[in-house]
């Protein structure tokens, strides 16, 4: 039987472990879009900025003025990952890549040296609803890769594999389950050499439904976040729904749903990267000094510039999934 940890609420964001920094799940139940793809109506809108609390029924415009969305902003030293499984997302950067995806898509971007991007969700529906749900996972880059090139890559969902079977369904983001592996991620990422062990999993459990994660070993992080359901087991361990554990992973883990509902689970696995997290707005290094050099080298350089006439930029309505192309 797998130990526990540490357990406890969900909360925004996600609490998590080496070698991740953060995740966020959003989920907003946005209402009808308009011509410019923002809502038709404030009705249901949240708070935003900082403390976004996310509840039934609400949504957010986060920093967006006419879309919802995060506009034009820096990163240096980490990566993103953004698991999309409802709604749009726009993607622009400081490259000139640009692209939209949606649900079962992926987006991996490492930041490295230093780039700019927006992330906006524009409301395609005039009809509405627009819910939007995704997960961002910030993965970080362990101190030889901080100021590597910075890229991004697109995983389509159609070429994401998954296990379906019993009543079960799990959808493989990252690393290797039953010999099925996940697209390779952009080139200098913690998670592309597989001794790293990074694995990320959208589960999804019918009523009745088990599943057992593999042992890998002691020093792996293994995080376990039940965030739709009635209730489930880790083991024999009972756990209501928005709850998380930390669980040792050199034992087996059986997940059974014993609730009325379906039950998703998302895990984040990952050998630790050990180095030294120091964090200061959209930057991630090992030092104060290294932080310090970031905002300076953003204000000199803006790392790379904005070739956009917008710090919101969304496409036209009736452009499909696309990808312009990964920075090189």
């Amino acid at each position: 039987m797998a130990r526990i940890r540490k357990m406890g609420r969900i909360t925004q964001p996600l609490v998590v472990a080496d070698p991740y920094i953060t995740t966020i799940h959003h989920v907003d139940d946005y209402p009808a879009g308009n011509e410019d793809l923002g809502p038709v109506t404030q009705e249901g809108r949240g708070k935003d900025g900082e403390g976004v609390e996310m509840a039934p029924g609400r949504w957010h415009m986060y920093y967006g003025e006419k879309v919802p969305g995060f506009p034009v902003h820096p990163h240096r030293g980490f990566e993103t990952v953004t698991i999309v499984r409802q709604g749009t997302v726009d993607h622009h950067d400081s490259g000139g890549n640009k692209g939209r995806y949606q649900a079962g898509d992926v987006q991996w971007m490492t930041a490295g040296s230093g780039m700019q991007h927006s992330e906006m969700f524009p409301l395609l529906n005039k009809e509405g609803p627009n819910t939007c749900e995704l997960f961002q996972v910030w993965l970080n880059l362990p101190p030889e890769k901080k100021f590597v090139e910075p890229a991004y890559k697109m995983l389509w969902r159609e070429d994401i594999p998954s296990i379906d079977r019993d009543g079960v369904k799990i959808d493989i983001v990252a690393g290797e389950l039953e010999g099925l592996r996940a697209p390779s991620p952009a080139p200098n990422s913690w998670a592309a050499d597989p001794e790293n062990k990074v694995r990320i999993l959208v589960m999804g459990l019918d009523q009745g439904a088990s599943y057992t994660l593999p042992a890998v070993n002691h020093t792996l992080f293994r995080g376990v976040y039940f965030y739709v359901g009635d209730e489930i087991t880790l083991d024999d361990e009972r756990f209501g729904v928005k709850q998380y554990a930390f669980v040792d992973a050199d034992e087996e883990l059986k997940v059974s749903n014993v609730g009325d509902t379906q039950a998703k689970i998302f895990v984040l696995e990952g050998e630790p990267i050990g180095a030294p997290v120091v964090a200061g707005g959209p930057y991630v290094m090992n030092t104060r000094e290294e932080i310090y050099q970031a905002f300076a080298d953003y204000q000199k350089t803006q790392f790379g510039g904005w070739p956009y006439d917008t710090a919101e930029p969304v496409l036209p309505g009736d452009v499909g999934r696309m990808s312009s192309g990964d920075i090189k």
